[in-house]
């Protein structure tokens, strides 16, 4: 491995979940709790030690050996590459968007405030 893109990039959100603003409207439940399962998948891995997270993963990853999806594992938490929450902060959107911009699958920046629902405060 020349390089870890984890920890010479800052946090890149490689994954993203959307939806339509009026089925957020619509179905508040299922957005609260598809939210909440990717919380409980967060706690898991920050509460778990690599060899129990790899166990686990172990069924998706039929191809791999426990060993190395542990080596795999103990990197991504040495590197901090998890997040403990599902916030998309705007900083990594803004990332995210540098990124694609210089790859040339983006020709324009998207303001955060027009594509990132944030939940309101209490």
């Amino acid at each position: 491995m020349v390089a870890s893109l984890g920890e010479d990039s800052g946090y890149v959100p490689y994954t993203a979940f959307s939806a339509r603003k009026s089925y957020i409207e619509k179905n508040p439940e299922v957005i609260q709790a598809f939210t909440n399962a990717l919380q409980k998948g967060m706690d898991y891995c920050a509460e778990h030690t690599p060899e129990e997270i790899a166990k686990v993963i172990s069924p998706q990853f039929a191809e791999t050996d426990t060993e190395t999806l542990e080596i795999i594992v103990e990197r991504y938490a040495a590197q901090d590459t998890w997040k403990t929450d599902p916030a998309f902060e705007k900083e990594a959107f803004d990332l995210l968007q540098d990124i694609l911009i210089d790859a040339g699958e983006l020709e324009d920046k998207v303001p955060y405030e027009e594509l990132v629902v944030r939940p309101k405060e209490k």
